[in-house]
This record gives structure tokens, C-alpha cells and sequence, in this order.
């Protein structure tokens, strides 16, 4: 029968996404914890012989102890061999998270946490050898070893390693925790189930980085992602399907204004998104005022939908126009005062200068209404 893994990793359990509003981002800290339920329920369904989990399962050694037993507690939806390596963000120190979580005894016996380097059995239908982290940052190849190591004969011989493949990932990633590209062959191994890169992405037919389960970050890398491998004998290619596993889709929207209609095309943009978006708006160029409150009325009708939203807009200029400052009819010390704020949003206090000028804009705008609303009763 073909040996049936599930590879993962990268979970960064107990993450904080600071960047976001406090409700938002503890909806992201929840979502880590729902999706190792749900790939709990796919090892459970598709009857895996275990989990890979190649590095990185908690973000930090400082998570809380309440956290640590959220997360095994999690585990609980297949009990299987849960196979669990140290990473670079919870490395096997002499105290570590994994130690804590030894001590809080919340560690079951389907739980394999591979802390040294050192063969292991699983269930009499595999052999793993994982090169879990000492310390967060090394600099020479952890699965070494792997060369050299003898395993029973008759057993696939599944790596598990975390780090950055050599000469395949973009220059500047090649630094710390070399993985040698060619480890797989020289070490005769059926897979090599990897983590640190956060998509999911095939290497050789026997090397993989699985990414993490559930998106979390704007980099377009094809996370949200696990992978169910099969080996149908030692020595056989091993058979990859990619599964769709994240909730949320991290998504990054450039509006570049120039015209009236550059506003109309990011509203009907922010009008498609949905409650598991989680959107960076990036707005640059120039617009008037009413493009400015059209933006802004649908930035914020966007943000009662989504998931999340991240808007820079630093790089847009405020431009308006004769009708705009006429409409706002700013004369005297206010004109001079709009007149002053539209100068300096080249400066050093450039978006300070934009938020004052949005600000006396809308003050404006809105006693010009008032005004008008008021002759309006009056006439009736």
C-alpha cells in the first residue's frame, strides 16, 4: 500500500498582525488555529499515515502557555503521527516553546517532535530524518547527514528540514540555513518535505516547500496551501497533489490616479471584495477633492466587507481644482490657509499637509451643505 503523507508547515502559530485593527487581526491569530483543524480533518478523511510539519510551528519561544495548549488541542481531529520539526522562529534551544509544552504536558503520544537530529520510526511504514533548528540562524546544511544515515531497508526515507534551498530561491534569501539543492539524490531520499518559504513550491520531483496552510502576507507565492503526497515503494516517484486549504485571500491593489475615471475603476474594485479579502490599497498620482471623498466614501464602505484592509496612500497628491476651491468658496484667511496646505504636500510634512487638507476640505464642504440645505427651508 502507498505510504500517504500530508505535508505542512509553516504555521507561525500565535503570530500577531499589528499592522492591522485589533478586531481584524484577532480574526487572523484565529484563523492559524482553524486551519490545523482543517488539515487535522483532511489527514482524518484521506486516511494519512502522518503530518509533516516542516518547521515554524509557533511564530515566536515567547507565545503564551495558553496558546501552546490551543494548538495541540487542535491537533486533536486526527490521530495519526503528527510529525513536528523545529524552525528558525521556534528553534530547539535548551528552553524552548517545544520544552514548555513538554512541561505543560500537553504533548500526546501521536506527537512526534523531532528536536534532535536523529532517525525516526514511524509506525513501521516510514523512515523520518529530520535536521530540526538548534538556533534561529545557522550557516551550514543541517540535512548533511542525511547522506550518511542508514535506515531500515524496505522503508521510504522521508527528509524533513526547514530552511533556504541554495541556488533556487532568489539571491538575496541564500543566507541562512542552507539546504544543498541536490539532497534529495545524494541522500537517496523518496521525499523532501520543506519549510521557510511560504508557497507552495516544487523543487524536483522529490522536493518540496508545502508553504503555509493560511495566507499571511501580500507576496504572491501560492500559499493557503498543503500537499498529500504518495509514495507507492521506496525508490518510486513520489505522486504531489496541491490542496487548497487557507480561508483568507491576501490580495494588493495598485490605483495609479491621473483622471477621474483612474477613481471610478478602484471604486468598482473596492466594490467587488468580500468578507475573506484582506486587501493593501495602494493609491498614488493626483486627484481632486471629489475624487478624494469618492475614494474615501468607498475605502470605507470596503472596510464594513472585508477581512481587513491596509491603505497607503503617501504618494497621492491632492490636487484641486478652480470648481473645487469655488464650491468650498474658502476666501480670506481660509483661501490663503487651502492655498498654503496644497503647496506643501511636497514637503517634509507633506502628509500632514494632505490630512489638513482633507479635513478643512470636508469642513468646508460640509458648511457649504449646511449653508445650502438652510436657503433651501428658508425658500420652502
Amino acid at each position: 500500500m502507498a505510504l500517504r503523507l500530508l505535508h505542512s508547515a509553516d504555521w507561525q502559530i500565535g503570530r500577531i498582525y499589528s499592522q492591522f485593527e485589533p478586531d481584524d487581526a484577532a480574526a487572523l491569530f484565529e484563523a492559524r488555529f482553524t486551519v490545523v483543524e482543517r488539515l487535522a480533518a483532511l489527514a482524518r478523511e484521506r486516511s494519512a499515515d502522518a503530518v509533516l510539519v516542516a518547521g515554524d510551528v509557533f511564530d515566536a519561544q515567547t507565545v503564551s502557555d495558553k496558546t501552546i495548549r490551543r494548538l495541540f488541542n487542535a491537533l486533536s481531529g486526527y490521530q495519526g503521527a503528527w510529525v513536528m520539526l523545529p524552525g528558525n522562529h521556534d528553534a530547539a534551544l535548551a528552553e524552548s516553546v517545544w520544552t514548555r509544552a513538554h512541561r505543560l504536558g500537553v504533548v500526546s503520544s501521536n506527537v512526534i517532535t523531532c528536536l534532535e537530529p536523529a532517525i525516526r520510526i514511524i509506525g513501521n511504514r516510514f523512515a523520518v530524518l529530520p535536521a530540526p533548528l538548534m538556533q534561529r540562524h545557522t550557516y551550514g546544511d543541517l540535512t548533511e547527514w542525511f547522506s550518511s544515515a542508514s535506515t531500515p531497508e524496505g522503508l521510504p526515507r522521508i527528509g524533513l528540514a526547514h530552511g533556504c534551498v541554495q541556488g533556487v530561491l532568489a539571491d538575496e534569501l541564500d543566507s541562512a540555513n542552507p539546504i544543498a539543492a541536490n539532497r534529495a539524490v545524494t541522500a537517496g531520499l523518496d521525499y523532501l518535505a520543506l519549510g521557510d518559504w511560504h508557497g507552495s513550491r516544487r523543487l524536483d520531483e522529490r522536493t518540496w516547500y508545502a508553504g503555509t496552510p493560511e495566507t499571511d502576507r501580500f507576496r504572491a507565492n501560492d500559499s493557503g496551501q498543503a500537499l498529500w503526497v504518495e509514495v507507492a515503494a521506496p525508490g518510486a516517484t513520489p505522486e504531489v497533489e496541491v490542496l487548497q486549504t487557507g480561508r483568507y485571500r491576501w490580495r494588493q491593489v495598485e490605483g495609479r490616479l491621473a483622471v477621474s475615471s483612474d477613481v471610478d475603476e478602484v471604486t468598482r474594485t473596492l466594490a467587488g471584495v468580500g468578507p475573506e479579502d484582506v486587501l493593501q490599497l495602494r493609491v498614488s498620482g493626483v486627484c481632486d477633492l471629489n475624487g478624494q471623498e469618492r475614494l474615501r466614501q468607498a475605502v470605507e464602505a470596503a472596510r464594513a466587507r472585508l477581512r481587513a484592509l491596509v491603505l497607503e496612500s503617501q504618494e497621492l497628491r491632492l490636487e484641486p481644482t478652480d470648481e473645487d476651491i469655488a464650491s468650498l468658496r474658502a476666501d480670506g484667511y481660509v483661501g490663503e490657509a487651502l492655498a498654503q496646505l496644497r503647496n506643501e504636500q511636497t514637503g517634509d510634512e507633506s502628509d500632514k499637509a494632505r490630512e489638513a487638507l482633507v479635513i478643512l476640505a470636508r469642513i468646508l464642504n460640509g458648511r457649504s451643505n449646511t449653508s445650502a440645505a438652510a436657503n433651501t427651508e428658508a425658500r420652502v
